[in-house]
């Protein structure tokens, strides 16, 4: 049985030591390191499903006082308005996090002394991987009990390649650096979310409305164009470190940013397509 199961996953069977995190959990728990690593999983996946659920109630209780248009909304619209409301939370928590690791900490730096980049992690990026992990549970659960009405199948294919992306990376601390590009990517959900709010709200014509869309189509080129252009840039020039990786992390580090890649451009055209009509619109007589 576990010859067969090696057969498949050669690697998978003893995976390359994570630093600093294994080092640091060694140091923190010693014997109990092992243990501490699962509980550190168990609490940041159920922290991200609390604090969604957390949003969500406070989005529930708040947002009929501060924004009078609120009662006016649908059922329907004011399912979609919590939902929004939790992914744009996320989204704040995840990207500053991830803003950090990147580029205030010096841990996936190439002339940090922690060996290769591809395997390295800390506490804190596995609790945040695992944080994301709970909200994209939480979210495709509320997707899935109120399908279509939150999403369609591209949606729940975004998450699924999301969640299993930070299981893996949370599985084995590898390839954190790449998790961290993607998830510094959700910093565009907060304009995409204050644009459906102006929508439903009646702004459309408004200045702000028209400034988002402007900042949108910026931020979006910026974070999930050319982000993603120098992460297969970093991956290629650390390929040689990828081929250490185990063989299901190996070809799902190169099938995930690759989807969400390719779903990023389709959005992109979609958000030029709508800021060139508003454009349009605002130049018209």
């Amino acid at each position: 049985m576990m010859k067969s199961l090696g057969a498949v996953l050669p690697r998978a069977m003893n995976l390359t030591k994570s630093v600093p995190f294994h080092n640091d959990l060694d140091s923190l728990l010693g014997e109990w390191s092992s243990a501490g690593e699962a509980f550190l999983w168990l609490a940041s996946v159920s922290f991200g499903i609390i604090f969604c659920e957390l949003v969500s109630d406070i989005s529930k209780a708040f947002s009929p006082v501060v924004f009078p248009g609120h009662a006016k909304l649908s059922k329907k619209e004011k399912v979609e308005w919590d939902s929004r409301s939790v992914s744009t939370a996320h989204a704040t928590v995840a990207s500053i996090v991830a803003f950090y690791l990147l580029y205030i900490s010096d841990i996936f730096r190439d002339n940090a002394p922690y060996g290769p980049v591809m395997f390295r992690s800390t506490i804190l990026s596995q609790f945040s991987l695992g944080f994301s992990c709970g909200y994209f549970l939480a979210d495709m659960a509320m997707m899935y009990r109120h399908y279509p009405d939150l999403g369609g199948l591209e949606f729940f294919v975004h998450h699924l390649l999301s969640i299993i992306s930070l299981v893996l990376g949370v599985h084995s601390g590898h390839s954190h650096v790449y998790i961290c590009m993607v998830l510094l990517s959700e910093c565009t959900t907060p304009l995409v979310n204050l644009r459906w709010y102006m929508s439903v709200l009646g702004q459309k014509d408004s200045k702000l409305y028209f400034i988002n869309g402007l900042s949108l189509t910026l931020l979006w080129l910026v974070a999930r164009i050319l982000l993603f252009l120098y992460c297969f840039t970093h991956m290629y020039a650390h390929r040689e470190q990828m081929k250490q990786l185990h063989n299901v992390a190996y070809v799902f580090l190169i099938l995930a940013p690759g989807g969400l890649g390719f779903m990023n451009v389709i959005w992109f055209f979609k958000i030029l397509q709508s800021f060139f009509r508003i454009l349009n619109r605002k130049q018209a007589p």
